[in-house]
């Protein structure tokens, strides 16, 4: 990550994977809501939708493996160097842990849908695991760095830290909508910090930032907060426009259906009519 581009693609996969939490969720949260009491089973769609999560979440954590260790100056596998008894690019290493985690829980997600005899809550759990060691990592990974380069990442940790105790109360606390959609702000605002991280350390017009001005420091505080409200305002118009589209186009299909039982009745009618007639 050691430039802006390394900052931006993860930047890219948690923007993502936010809005396809909120759209996901307002979907389910609406079936949910329009359900007979007691009917609990989801319909073939949502467990597509899973499956798509899953398989994504394994395939983009092989790919940031693969990248970190067989990048050109990168440790390709080889964690200890005995000749110079050095350990080798450990920076490396611990974005391949992180990656290694969410690639677990991609697989609890599959396993929670597929196999019966997995618990509830298990994909939940591992995420949550995964959302932790991020940011346990995250908080041993600025020893010694610029003060503005430390705290830029140490804000990052805020957010990482609270996706993982809300997505662990929803290990405990099912199918609760301001839960899921918060786990999917925390990951929008994680999104557009890491842009945020790759401006000030590698900013693109090449005015490079004073890393040890306070004022700096400042700044930077403010502007998570406006990343903040930014999230917050983009899950709900997300989730706005996801709950009134689907609502609209629910009630055309129950117009139309009825309209189909309708004209059914009346062409049933009719149909009696001409058959009593023809008997007379």
């Amino acid at each position: 990550m050691a430039n802006f581009g390394g900052h931006a693609i993860p930047g890219g996969f948690f923007l993502l994977y936010g809005f396809w939490l909120t759209v996901k969720h307002v979907l389910q949260h609406y079936w949910r809501t329009t359900q007979p009491k007691g009917r609990q089973v989801m319909p073939p769609f949502f467990k597509r939708m899973e499956y798509v999560e899953g398989g994504f979440k394994i395939f983009a954590s092989f790919v940031g493996i693969m990248v970190e260790q067989f990048v050109v100056d990168g440790p390709h596998a080889h964690l200890y160097d005995r000749e110079n008894s050095s350990w080798v690019k450990l920076m490396n290493w611990q974005h391949s842990t992180m990656y290694l985690f969410f690639g677990i829980s991609g697989i609890a997600l599959i396993a929670s849908i597929t196999i019966k005899q997995v618990p509830v809550g298990i994909d939940r759990l591992a995420l949550s695991f995964a959302l932790f060691v991020e940011g346990f990592l995250f908080l041993y990974h600025v020893h010694g760095r610029e003060p503005l380069d430390a705290h830029v990442h140490t804000l990052l940790l805020f957010a990482v830290f609270a996706g993982s105790a809300s997505t662990m109360l929803e290990v405990f606390i099912r199918n609760n909508i301001l839960l899921e959609l918060f786990r999917a702000d925390m990951f929008i605002l994680q999104g557009s910090w890491f842009f945020q991280i790759g401006v000030v350390l590698y900013p693109l017009n090449g005015d490079k930032w004073d890393l040890k001005q306070h004022d700096n420091m400042m700044f930077v505080t403010m502007c998570f907060c406006w990343h903040l409200a930014l999230s917050l305002i983009l899950v709900t118009c997300t989730a706005s426009i996801v709950w009134f589209t689907t609502t609209r186009f629910s009630a055309k299909g129950r117009d139309i259906e009825i309209g189909m039982r309708n004209t059914s009745s009346k062409s049933s009618s009719q149909k009696a009519l001409l058959e009593e007639s023809d008997e007379e």
